[in-house]
């Protein structure tokens, strides 16, 4: 795949960048290059690699997911200037 000149100015007004006529063939070189640079990768075989996120293995760390009160109702609405029952006092906005 070859990006040509109209191509370059497309990408850049899409990129809001303003691009003058001298640059225009240095952005069109590099995305070239770019895109060659994609199409070894889509040859590349990774059929026996499995799928990793990081380049040392890791095990993620998980807790069990359970539904809680939390516990701590009182500590969430200290700082609140109105509260009844742990719950948030707002002034009433549509009536």
């Amino acid at each position: 795949m070859s990006v040509g000149e109209k191509t370059v100015r497309r990408i850049a007004h899409l990129a809001r960048i303003a691009v003058t006529d001298d640059d225009v063939g240095p952005l069109q070189g590099e995305l070239n290059a770019i895109l060659a640079f994609v199409e070894q990768l889509g040859a590349v075989d990774v059929s026996g690699v499995e799928p990793m996120t990081s380049v040392t293995p890791m095990a993620m760390k998980k807790r069990e997911d359970v539904v809680t009160d939390g516990g701590r109702a009182s500590d969430v609405v200290a700082n609140a200037p109105e509260t009844e029952d742990n719950f948030f006092l707002v002034p009433k906005v549509v009536e």
